[in-house]
């Protein structure tokens, strides 16, 4: 995974809260709200509009039509990354273009890639990954799982994270724009897993990357999130995306969080959808 640091802390407002207690489980679902400095609204999202609205579904969500497989994340029979890929599906179409921010042992890589290959050959997956291990486990991940003319729609970067992206894009914005219109950029946040947990990512280039899918993404697009909190600095970079979340606008954004409270390790879901 790539790595990425940042040391200021943020304490975000969160509103709008469900807790749902099972036999053995405690679940949060929150919305994000902002500070009151902003200068429009930044409520993101509500529980009632996100998964219902006026007792039907909100189409404007991309959790709209999830909600037996958000139940099942709910009791405990569905793993986080299992339901980010849920949502990608309901917002991908074969032909998009998606960015693996931290391509770790390559099955987001690949799930993403089934989602967008076609015939035509338009989809695209870029991965990123600052250690070369990741990339090669990536690689060899889709030699054993996808078709050779599939493998062709995946290119890589040892970019240490999106920040350089940005950068170039800040130079070049107007030609690349026409060019690219990426509608998924997703996050594993925390180390490799099997190896060096030395190497994480870390705040301050998580914020750098997600100032830069803000930019990149579409309307209709999606920035995903699995943050892991279990490690030095989990924490800390799960309060940035916090704190991101909550500063974007209502009326473009649609911003949640999926969280166990009473496992207090389990990796904390965050999906920022672009309207």
């Amino acid at each position: 995974m790539s790595a990425l640091r940042f040391s200021s802390r943020f304490n975000p407002m969160l509103s709008n809260t469900i807790l749902v207690q099972t036999k053995s489980l405690l679940f949060s679902f929150s919305s994000f709200s902002s500070s009151v400095r902003k200068p429009c609204k930044t409520l993101c999202c509500s529980t009632n509009s996100l998964l219902h609205t006026n007792g039907g579904t909100s189409n404007s969500s991309p959790l709209s039509g999830l909600e037996d497989e958000l139940v099942g994340y709910i009791f405990g029979k569905k793993k986080a990354t299992e339901v980010a890929h849920l949502v990608w599906r309901h917002v991908l179409h074969k032909g998009d273009i998606v960015i693996d921010a931290t391509c770790g042992n390559g099955y987001d890589t690949v799930a993403m890639l089934k989602m967008v290959a076609d015939e035509s050959g338009h989809g695209r997956v870029y991965g990123i990954d600052i250690q070369t291990e990741a990339l090669e486990n990536t690689s060899s991940l889709l030699d054993e799982t996808v078709t050779q003319k599939e493998v062709l729609l995946v290119f890589f970067s040892t970019l240490s994270s999106l920040s350089y992206i940005y950068s170039l894009f800040n130079l070049h914005w107007d030609s690349i724009n026409s060019l690219f219109a990426f509608r998924l950029v997703a996050f594993n946040l925390g180390y490799l897993p099997g190896g060096d947990k030395g190497i994480i990512t870390t705040s301050k280039t998580t914020l750098l990357a997600l100032e830069a899918s803000k930019k990149m993404l579409i309307l209709g697009g999606l920035i995903s999130l699995v943050v892991y909190v279990g490690h030095p600095g989990g924490r800390e970079e799960l309060e940035t995306v916090e704190a991101f979340a909550s500063g974007l606008c209502v009326d473009g954004w649609i911003c949640c969080k999926f969280q166990m409270l009473n496992r207090p390790l389990a990796p904390v879901l965050v999906f920022i959808f672009k309207r």
